[in-house]
């Protein structure tokens, strides 16, 4: 299985403060300068977002280590483009209401994301296991977001990874909701490798095992995707069936056996419910 998530990491800037009181942006520029315009845009919004005063222009070109023309050019870009404007006493350059919004939508957009991190957060310290919260997309199942169990010994998948729906707890369960016509067509055209000897590859068997899950609204993965790790999923769904995807808790079985984990399915529905109230409450916005 590959893992297709970009990977991000976080570099610490230990830069000294300038005469001006701006931290020494030298290190991060050179990060930002390798995505091109875009990059010494983000630059110049650092700068200027760190400064409580409004930043000259000598001040930008301090801050990120640009050219004169190259400052005077993307300032003048991010003029139009509404994200800086000059202040009132034309001294230097503040946000501009583009930038404002955009912070103030990003900050929307971020809360309920947050709050559904918290529920999955809260599920998995009930269960004391690992649980995911994943859409379906074609073949495979991505995971928006995931909280590990606190236990040295566990599964490593980052929100944005990728894993095969046809033997995954979330995948089967989501495949489980397509119309018949949709979903024998979308069974015959993927891969369907066998990842354990419990994997089902066969297209009849396998829509038969969707057919069970369809009715009872629990998707199960008995070691079919990985040796000895079991997983149940729940779909999050709201009052109108719009479902967004659903939520699976998996454990080793060595820790927890499927028939101990189906326990836990009442939990995970208030969960799923819970997650599902956070997108009527988006919607409402």
């Amino acid at each position: 299985m590959m893992d297709k998530s970009k990977q991000f990491s976080v570099v610490e800037n230990s830069g000294r403060e300038s005469e001006t009181g701006l931290t020494d942006h030298a290190e991060r520029y050179e990060q930002l300068a390798g995505l091109g315009v875009t990059g010494k845009a983000f630059s110049v919004l650092e700068v200027v977002s760190l400064n409580p005063e409004a930043t000259r222009m000598a001040e930008i070109i301090r801050g990120t280590g640009m050219t004169k023309p190259t400052a005077h050019r993307v300032v003048n870009m991010l003029l139009e483009m509404g994200f800086l404007q000059r202040d009132g006493f034309d001294s230097g350059f503040i946000e501009g209401a583009g930038l404002v919004d955009l912070a103030h939508r990003t900050l929307a957009a971020a809360a309920p994301r947050s709050l559904r991190h918290s529920i999955l957060q809260g599920i998995s310290e009930q269960v004391g296991e690992t649980v995911n919260y994943g859409v379906l997309s074609g073949g495979e199942v991505i995971y928006l977001d995931r909280v590990e169990a606190k236990w040295p010994l566990g599964l490593r998948f980052d929100a944005g990874s990728r894993v095969p729906a046809h033997c995954t707890a979330v995948g089967k369960l989501l495949l489980s909701r397509m119309p018949d016509s949709d979903l024998r067509t979308l069974i015959e055209s993927i891969p369907r490798p066998a990842y354990t000897a419990n994997t089902i590859t066969a297209v009849e068997p396998l829509l038969s095992a969707l057919t069970r899950i369809r009715r009872d609204g629990i998707g199960t993965d008995d070691q079919e995707f990985m040796h000895g790790v079991v997983c149940v999923s729940v779909p999050v769904v709201d009052d109108d069936q719009r479902c967004f995807g659903g939520i699976a808790i998996s454990a080793p079985e060595a820790r927890m056996t499927l028939t101990q984990m189906l326990t836990y399915v009442p939990q995970m529905r208030k969960a799923a419910g819970n997650l599902a109230a956070t997108y009527r409450r988006s919607a409402t916005r």
